[in-house]
């Protein structure tokens, strides 16, 4: 099936943390510049790409005029998505709609990061020893987020006391701070930084970052780089709830949702974005064992991420009184369906591994495909792709003569595979002491 969650699928969940771990180890101390080269371009890509270029220069020339261009906007956005499915990268080639922009200028109270020439490598500095020999050091990094509260045994010692709106917006944004981290760190290290990272939650059930990366950095620097990483989360204000329980927006085709006290139509999305801009005076968004102690623990955490707006298309936002991005009719906040919100996700829906592109210069299924090729060499067999119309599979009939017990062949199966699995036991001693052989 493919699951990583070892709760689904422990054999599949254990053969891809195998393929991960051979992912670390090869990419840790490499010590090449790995080689990233793009496919080339199929005739299918490039025709969809001159096609959105027609759409778009066709668009323009509707907008020039004064017409209506929503229905160009959706052609080009179908478009875009093709496009993406494509596997094609990069920017598009125009813009439907206005890119908003904000200040870049660091905060006031965050320490200067120093900036250094950036070198066109992936691999850090090397350590000669008296000897001769030469080192090719790494480090290995654990971050975590800031305290919301005295914690005893994973479980809030004052949960009244205990900041669990806080806790879930560091959790809902916090794959954000990690890409900030990772851009401060390779700012700082002058060099494309590789990395190879996993986000797991404490105890506490806030999420934080093991992450090995390949070089090594002064300690100062790093702590350095660490303080003056934030992410800023320019959303239109969470603090005041306007609509819960009962007393919620209502839909009315055509226009969106309403107030229900005062049948005004709610401000879009963008609506609010744009007030949020003409705001000089505005601030980011505020970010500030098993036992029944912890299970009420996360349950208060996953009570107040059930709330929290997640994403700009979160229906979460109607209780703050702002149509959702994309607004449709049903719904409703507290139902929102996103990743971030279910309770094995603890408000943290990025991904789990976290691997630069130029880690081990291989993709997974490139490693995967060098898993299987080992093995098959091992035992003997060629990596070839059986012929589909070699076999005709048809049902057995009940008593066919032809066909052993089900008893012998599940003893079979297991007799096969336990041969196999000795097999491979006795290659990779071998391959640890060859002097065994």
């Amino acid at each position: 099936c493919g699951s990583t969650l070892e709760t689904k699928c422990p054999p599949c969940a254990k053969r891809n943390r195998q393929l991960r771990i051979a992912q670390c180890h090869e990419g840790w101390h490499l010590d090449h510049e790995p080689t990233v080269t793009p496919d080339e371009s199929t005739d299918d890509q490039r025709w969809l790409v001159e096609f959105r270029a027609d759409l778009q220069a066709r668009r323009e020339e509707a907008e020039q005029l004064g017409e209506d261009t929503a229905d160009w906007d959706a052609a080009i956005a179908g478009l875009d998505e093709e496009i993406n499915a494509a596997g094609m990268r990069g920017s598009v080639l125009g813009r439907t709609a206005r890119k908003r922009t904000r200040s870049t200028r660091r905060r006031q109270d965050a320490p200067d990061l120093p900036k250094r020439k950036m070198a066109d490598t992936t691999l850090g500095r090397t350590f000669a020893a008296p000897d001769g020999k030469v080192y090719r050091s790494s480090l290995f990094v654990t971050l975590t987020l800031p305290s919301y509260g005295k914690i005893r045994d994973g479980v809030p010692v004052d949960p009244d006391a205990y900041d669990y709106a806080r806790a879930a917006r560091d959790a809902l944004h916090f794959s954000k701070l990690v890409d900030r981290f990772v851009q401060n760190l390779r700012r700082v290290a002058g060099y494309d930084v590789q990395y190879f990272g996993t986000v797991e939650p404490q105890q506490r059930l806030a999420p934080h970052l093991h992450i090995a990366i390949r070089g090594t950095l002064p300690r100062a620097e790093l702590k350095q780089i660490i303080a003056a990483t934030y992410h800023q989360v320019w959303w239109p204000p969470a603090d005041e709830v306007r609509f819960d329980g009962d007393h919620l927006p209502f839909w009315q085709d055509g226009a969106g949702y309403l107030d229900p006290a005062t049948g005004e139509v709610l401000p879009t999305w963008d609506q609010a974005l744009d007030q949020l801009d003409a705001d000089e005076d505005a601030d980011p968004l505020d970010t500030t064992a098993d036992n029944p102690a912890r299970r009420a623990h996360a349950a208060r955490l996953i009570e107040a991420l059930r709330t929290e707006p997640c994403s700009p298309t979160c229906a979460n936002w109607l209780r703050y009184g702002i149509q959702p991005k994309g607004a449709k009719p049903g719904m409703a906040p507290g139902r929102c369906h996103g990743k971030a919100h279910k309770p094995d996700h603890l408000g943290y829906a990025g991904r789990r591994v976290l691997v630069s592109r130029k880690w081990s210069n291989k993709t997974l299924a490139e490693h995967k495909q060098d898993r299987r090729t080992w093995v098959l060499e091992a035992l003997g067999q060629n990596d070839e792709k059986p012929d589909p119309h070699r076999y005709v599979w048809r049902p057995v009939p009940a008593g066919d003569a032809n066909v052993p017990p089900l008893a012998t062949r599940l003893l079979r199966s297991i007799r096969d595979r336990q041969r196999w699995r000795a097999h491979l036991r006795r290659l990779e001693e071998l391959s640890a002491n060859p002097q065994a052989a």
